[in-house]
């Protein structure tokens, strides 16, 4: 069963930039990525200095030669669950059955988007149905973007950030009710119209063209943009006893995350958790330097360890010489 220094559960952004630092650390990393990153179905990654338009694939293919390069050990495959042995060391286990032993455990397994309910929104998601307007207003802009309400306040929110990139933005009232008068005044001061009545589906195969109301009436549309919370992935961690938190701002739930100090330390000794798994919409940049951040931190931990039991060891020896 091989041993390392630090496991790294996931290898996006995140997870590969915390396995670069403990690598370049000298320390023995093993990074285990099942190949499905949140962002995959996004053809480009934004707002990441130095590497502003690279796909996922591509980013994650070089971070991928760059750790390996230093040492660490990338392994294809998901983990099923990580426990703690009497020793102190921790047993992750693969779905494959196979299992490795770690002293120290990087969580960095992301998150899932999920998304309403409504047909055609899943088969463009990341393409022409968006939740960012940092990572994909550019690309739309000028288009006919519309805004699809389930929480009234975040959608208005939504609607007046959008309008930012486009002159043509659609407020879809959906199952969200009618806005306040303050809101009303915000959206008609920006030239934001709303549309009345359940939505029921989106229109188009290759490109999105249109929104369908209950009524059977279709807006025009060339993007349309949803609020979809973000569940942490980490039931893995759960045999520890880490839990997912329920994140809420104002009034409104925006998912789950793993919660942690600021070095990214969890509950659990030994155990730390960086990048999506922790805060649901931090962009990739932010989760690269959380990744950082975490490994930097596991490996002072690591030397706080050896230079405790090196201390021990010395002066267990020096009792053993004295007469």
């Amino acid at each position: 069963m091989a041993i390392y220094d630090v496991v790294v559960v996931g290898g996006s952004a995140a997870g590969l930039s915390g396995a670069l630092a403990l690598a370049r650390a000298r320390r023995t990393v093993a990074v285990v990525d099942d190949g499905d990153p949140r962002n995959a179905p996004a053809a480009h990654v934004h707002n990441y200095l130095g590497r502003e338009g690279a796909s996922p694939a591509e980013l994650y293919a070089v971070g991928r030669d760059e750790v390996t390069g230093y040492g660490a050990v990338v392994l294809n495959g998901s983990v099923s669950t990580v426990t703690r042995g009497d020793d102190g060391r921790f047993r992750v286990t693969l779905a494959d059955g196979g299992s490795l032993v770690a002293r120290r455990v990087l969580a960095a397994s992301g998150a899932r988007d999920v998304l309403p309910e409504i047909p055609g929104l899943a088969a463009h998601w990341g393409k022409d149905v968006l939740h960012c307007p940092y990572c994909h207003g550019w690309e739309v802009q000028d288009q006919q973007i519309g805004i699809i309400a389930q929480n009234l306040e975040s959608a208005v929110h939504q609607a007046l950030m959008w309008r930012q990139w486009s002159g043509d933005v659609v407020l879809f009232l959906h199952t969200a009710g009618e806005p306040d008068s303050g809101q009303a005044e915000q959206l008609a001061a920006r030239g934001i119209r709303t549309v009345p009545g359940e939505v029921t589906g989106v229109e188009g195969e290759s490109r999105l063209t249109g929104v369908r109301l209950v009524t059977g009436q279709v807006v025009q549309r060339q993007a349309v943009v949803v609020f979809a919370p973000l569940q942490a992935r980490a039931g893995y961690l759960a045999d520890l006893g880490i839990e997912p938190v329920e994140q809420v701002m104002g009034n409104l739930s925006v998912g789950t995350a793993v919660p942690v100090d600021a070095t990214g330390a969890t509950s659990v000794p030994g155990v730390y958790a960086a990048g999506n798994v922790v805060v649901p919409m931090m962009q990739v940049i932010g989760a690269a330097a959380a990744g950082l951040g975490a490994g930097a931190a596991i490996n002072a931990d690591l030397i706080a360890e050896e230079t405790e039991h090196a201390v021990a060891d010395s002066l267990s020896r020096r009792a053993v010489r004295q007469p």
